[in-house]
């Protein structure tokens, strides 16, 4: 975008790409259907941007998510708005994405040249920049948009950290972000023994309505959302709850609570089991379950519940059914670490954005210099929005070079 936004003016540009393609990263968005933007006001975009959202206030608006869509519809590339205004091309192929743009660079005479840079300082009237096999090349400005540190195998190393912090700017500590979680105790209910089983016993489970809520170690509530989550043969992950781990620097001893019936409170949720269990009054308890819950999950539930699995419906206790209600409610599990910051979808950290103009990207220690997208200590919540900071902040920076 930077590249696109300097040439338009009339710039000589060159991108020096580490990888054998441009895009790489561009590619396995959206699970590999790019989500290009968030179709939203700049306000939302500032709220769902915890970390220095405020940073991109000039930016989003310079280039906001409209901007982006009728930017993607002018290179031939059609849009969709999905559930949350998540924006995807028509033909959900994020190679179509990269395709376009790769397209319009070529058409604007950028040069691309396929070589890790190894080295690169300040001169008089520019900057040198080396490549790994010994090619040097010199500009009158210098842009870095090397991207964190998570997906590692798609060229996003750490480098533009390396690089900053040469050029003498300091480097927020950064940390996975966006990142599934490891978990595999589950929390006992009031009264009962600590369960036998374990997380990854839900391997495969998919719920597409849930609610959570995370809990710090002091017990106080620090997020809570609705939507999708999975549980994996680690323990959890799915959109709700990578967006969770964008509000927390670490999540050992947090504690996560999912109500798996959000629809209804504990006073509807008590009637719904009452009819149920008049209805089916001669059958087991497992077989109840059924019309409540995944059938994968209805094992962990009865040994979660203490309640016997074989046991009639009609035998079952007022308080046993209060038990299951509470469970339903609160399903509580203890979260142990993040995944690795290679796992994650972004990397939370970066250059200090106090040491950066942001109306126009360049940096405040060095003039010329100029950083874009998520080598800067700025990231968001899931849903478009990590590629809107790229292209706002890639915008901003080329049409100030």
């Amino acid at each position: 975008m930077a590249a696109i936004t300097a040439a338009s003016r009339g710039k000589d540009v060159v991108i020096i790409e580490r990888n054998k393609m441009l895009g790489k990263k561009l590619l396995i968005t959206g699970k590999g259907r790019c989500n290009i933007t968030n179709f939203c006001d700049v306000k939302t975009l500032i709220e769902n941007t915890p970390a220095n959202g405020r940073f991109m206030t000039n930016a989003f608006y310079r280039f906001t998510s409209q901007d982006a869509i009728d930017f993607f519809e002018n290179l031939g590339v059609p849009t969709k708005v999905e559930r949350g205004n998540r924006v995807f091309p028509v033909s959900d192929k994020a190679l179509d994405v990269v395709s376009a743009l790769t397209r319009y660079l070529t058409d604007l005479g950028v040069t691309i040249l396929y070589e890790k840079v190894v080295d690169a300082k300040k001169l008089d009237d520019g900057f040198w920049v080396k490549t790994a096999n010994g090619a040097e090349f010199t500009s009158k400005k210098l842009l870095i948009t090397t991207g964190g540190k998570s997906y590692p195998a798609t060229g996003s190393t750490g480098d533009g950290y390396r690089f900053a912090r040469k050029f003498g700017h300091k480097v927020m500590p950064f940390r996975p972000s966006l990142v599934p979680i490891v978990a595999h105790q589950f929390l006992a209910i009031p009264g009962l023994p600590a369960p036998a089983v374990s997380v990854p016993a839900l391997q495969g489970v998919s719920l597409r309505n849930a609610g959570i809520s995370l809990h710090d170690v002091s017990g106080i509530e620090v997020f809570r959302d609705f939507g999708e989550m999975l549980f994996t043969h680690f323990g959890v992950s799915g959109p709700i709850i990578l967006s969770a781990t964008a509000h927390v620097q670490d999540v050992r001893g947090y504690q996560l609570i999912i109500d798996l019936k959000p629809a209804l409170d504990e006073k509807q949720l008590d009637l719904r089991l009452q009819r149920d269990f008049e209805t089916h009054s001669r059958k087991r308890y497992e077989s109840v379950l059924k019309g409540l819950l995944p059938r994968k999950m209805i094992p962990v539930m009865v040994e979660l519940s203490g309640i016997p699995s074989e046991k009639p419906v009609h035998q079952i206790t007022h308080n046993e059914r209060k038990r299951l209600g509470f469970l339903l409610k609160n399903l509580g599990i203890k979260l142990e670490k993040f995944r690795p910051i290679a796992e994650a979808i972004i990397t939370s950290g970066g250059v200090d954005v106090q040491e950066i103009e942001p109306k126009t990207m360049e940096s405040k220690v060095v003039k010329d210099l100029f950083f874009a997208g998520e080598v800067l200590d700025v990231d968001a919540y899931t849903g478009g929005f990590n590629l809107q900071i790229a292209w706002s902040s890639g915008y901003c920076a080329g049409s100030s070079l």
